[in-house]
């Protein structure tokens, strides 16, 4: 997952601020707050995925990634519409960059063990905001899904 998520972000420049809101670090991390938040329940299972994600996608820790996190956070709440960081993302990702940015959703949405509909929705709107049509997003969920469920038997 770790080299999964480094070439996600290979093209996106380090150490900007994590207050502007041209930072795509943080428009990702408002869009996965937008997708654990939505079935109006925030699990701990959730928060520490989001968490986890961040942290490798951009090999952040302590302060900074604290900062990235609040200021996702803060965005996500303040935000009007899913715009404001879809932008970013079309202005940062390439075309596989952002399939890999809706499979990591889709791992969002999975991460308190069930698809809730809303949260689907969501990352149905996104996608179609960063241009992955439907059947490459469902071919995305079900991979995502099917990788999850390997991974529970095998642990179980």
């Amino acid at each position: 997952m770790l080299d999964r998520l480094l070439s996600l972000f290979r093209d996106i420049p380090a150490g900007r601020d994590a207050d502007r809101s041209d930072d795509p670090r943080v428009a990702v991390a408002a869009l996965m707050y937008h997708i654990i938040d939505a079935d109006g329940v925030r699990e701990a299972g959730e928060a520490e995925a989001l968490r986890r994600t961040i942290a490798d996608a951009y090999k952040l820790s302590g302060n900074e990634l604290d900062r990235v996190l609040v200021a996702g956070e803060t965005a996500e709440r303040d935000a009007v519409d899913l715009y404001a960081f879809t932008s970013v993302i079309n202005r940062h990702l390439d075309q596989p960059a952002r399939q890999e940015l809706i499979s990591l959703l889709w791992e969002m949405v999975y991460a308190d063990g069930e698809r809730h509909e809303l949260e689907d929705n969501i990352v149905w709107r996104v996608s179609e905001l960063v241009g992955i049509d439907g059947p490459d997003r469902v071919a995305l969920r079900q991979r995502i899904a099917e990788r999850l469920q390997a991974r529970d038997e095998n642990d179980g």
